[in-house]
């Protein structure tokens, strides 16, 4: 495939397409559709606005149809989103996407009145209807949920207000997307075939896994001199950008932006500042592993355009998709009969769109509705690390397989906190298994080092972001301003602390805080690194007490939203709430470093 022109949708095989006409039979009911939940709305607020506490009935019936109405406009966003991303050339679903868009708003305006209504209502009320009514049992959760955060709700005009300035206050997260992803350039370089070929998003870690180092740096300098340039725009847009995160928590009276932040998971501060402290303590570990890069690829001086080149080459040069899907069924085994068996029928059902095509989007997700497939896009191009994609992505969508099998619409979802548990676990499995039927000691020596600048990039990286994060909001908490000079030289000061002294110190990777997005969407990086540390601790259980750790982990992907995310990982075994599960992935990147240093 990948030596190939690349196809149009229409020449790609239809196997390896998504059947998402099982999602959505006949599209031509969908402006009907769409016309109808935003009339259901009007006369939800209507029917509902000053009588939602009248009665347990009352509340019931309210919570209920709310739930009908976004699980239908949920069905049909999706639905738009993915048909889009198929070919994003094709107008007409941008414009079936726009249209949802503007009825989510309209939805969401109609039903503001419900939370801060809820919440005006004595509390022995509501707690009342939940004891006398047992069809509210349900919602109980969710309603506690509420409950919890009532002394954060505003009253409903001033939660109107902030519902009407909200596309005002989410407008420096459009600024700098448009900044990056239509406006930014950055230009030309000589690849390894002395063509010269533009850097873009998108092909920039290849550049920098290139084996050519004139390659590498050029593609870095390119980069991070285009940030360089829009430094001063970019500071300021993400100066209120934090600025934002902290006045909105400040009128919704929390003590911290990052308190706000971690509010809606329930996730205490200690899990914050337990991955920070133990990360830390532990960066001892990753400067010996900076060393062995520095040796391994034998330069005088290491620079962190040279992080990213593999320091083994693959022994296997293409796997199939075919071969991949076997490979990760291998993998899986532990997981059970079960789990294996849903995932083959979901294979068979036609959840995954392999192949990459013209206007197709880039990357890769799992995606779908309540009431759909949980559907799988890729862009596969037979390399083994595609194989990784495959079964992170299946991860993803065999928790929401379970979780929509056992839990009801309003739990049907997952946190990121969870999310990426599962998809992880995945991941660590399938290592696990290719490391342990490596046949030959070159293919272990590439496992070795795949899995461990996966340690790199998502606990010690993310983990540096989340510090970062931590830093810019304390400075505005105190009445700062975020400079473009100190938020380089506070960045620049962190990436010397994780990488060590075996990285030279240069004028360019303290530009690098000016290209995350994730920054935009503040305190949310750091549930990677918690995630990553969660899944390591449950493979490790699944591969070591495969029956009663494998079994408690299916309960675990049954849960949804149901409970807060540190409770429902107990149910998996691990506890967030403390270090240990931290501590335990440090050692096994210790351990895989001793390994690897052994061999090499």
């Amino acid at each position: 495939m990948s030596s190939k022109e690349l196809k149009t949708r229409e020449q790609t095989d239809k196997k390896y397409k998504w059947n998402i006409e099982a999602m959505m039979p006949d599209e031509s009911v969908i402006d009907k559709d769409l016309e109808q939940l935003k009339k259901e709305a009007l006369e939800y607020g209507q029917k509902y606005c000053g009588h939602l506490a009248s009665s347990s009935s009352a509340l019931l019936e309210a919570l209920q149809e709310k739930d009908s109405i976004w699980r239908k406009l949920e069905k049909i966003y999706v639905y738009a989103r993915m048909r889009r991303d198929e070919d994003n050339a094709l107008d007409k679903y941008q414009g079936m996407s726009d249209k949802c868009h503007s009825v989510i708003a309209a939805v969401s305006a109609a039903m503001a009145f419900f939370t801060p209504e809820l919440l005006s209502a004595p509390e022995d009320r509501i707690l009342g209807f939940l004891a006398e009514n047992s069809q509210l049992k349900e919602y109980q959760f969710a309603i506690k949920d509420t409950l919890r955060q009532k002394e954060h709700i505003l009253t409903e005009a001033e939660e109107n207000l902030l519902a009407q300035i909200g596309e005002i206050t989410s407008s420096t997260n459009d600024i700098f997307t448009m900044l990056n992803n239509a406006d930014i350039k950055f230009g030309k370089i000589k690849d390894e075939d002395g063509d010269c070929v533009q850097v873009t998003h998108g092909n920039y870690i290849r550049f920098m896994e290139s084996s050519n180092r004139q390659v590498r740096k050029a593609a870095y300098d390119a980069m991070y001199d285009s940030y360089k340039a829009l430094i001063n725009t970019i500071a300021t847009t993400y100066n209120y950008n934090t600025k934002t995160d902290v006045i909105t928590a400040r009128i919704r009276k929390y003590p911290s932006a990052r308190s706000a932040a971690l509010s809606g998971d329930n996730i205490p501060a200690e899990v914050y500042d337990n991955l920070v402290s133990v990360v830390n303590g532990n960066l001892p570990s990753l400067h010996r592993y900076t060393d062995l890069r520095k040796k391994l690829l034998g330069v005088d001086k290491l620079y962190m355009y040279d992080m990213y080149v593999p320091l083994i080459d693959s022994p296997q040069k293409s796997v199939s998709y075919e071969e991949g899907l076997d490979m990760m069924r291998e993998a899986l085994l532990p997981l059970g009969a079960e789990y294996i068996d849903k995932m083959n029928e979901g294979i068979s059902q036609g959840w995954i769109d392999v192949y990459e095509n013209k206007g197709k989007t880039s990357g890769a997700y799992s995606f779908g509705s309540y009431d759909s497939y949980p559907y799988i896009l890729l862009n596969y191009t037979d390399t083994l690390k595609d194989v990784f994609t495959i079964i992170h992505e299946m991860g993803h969508s065999m928790h929401s397989r379970y979780t929509r099998s056992n839990q009801p619409y309003i739990y049907g979802s997952h946190s990121i906190f969870t999310a990426e548990v599962a998809s992880t676990v995945n991941e660590s499995l399938l290592m696990e298994h290719l490391l342990k039927n490596a046949n030959d000691v070159e293919m272990k020596k590439y496992l070795l080092n795949l899995h461990l600048e996966e340690f790199r990039t998502t606990l010690f990286r993310q983990t540096m972001f989340a510090e970062f994060e931590d830093i810019t909001h304390k400075a505005i908490e105190n009445g700062q301003v975020l400079t473009s000079d100190w938020m380089c030289g506070q960045y620049e000061d962190l990436n010397h602390k994780y990488y060590g002294s075996a990285v030279e110190r240069d004028d360019i990777i303290k530009y690098e805080w000016a290209r995350i997005p994730h920054f935009y969407n503040a305190f949310y990086v750091y549930k990677y690194a918690t995630g990553y540390s969660a899944a390591t601790a449950i493979s490790n259980k699944i591969l070591t007490d495969s029956d009663t750790a494998a079994h408690d982990y299916i309960k675990f992907l049954k849960t949804g939203e149901s409970a807060y995310p540190i409770e429902l990982l107990q149910i998996a075994g691990v506890d967030m709430s403390t270090q240990l599960p931290i501590e335990k992935a440090m050692d096994t990147f210790n351990s895989l470093l001793d390994e690897f240093e052994s061999l090499v």
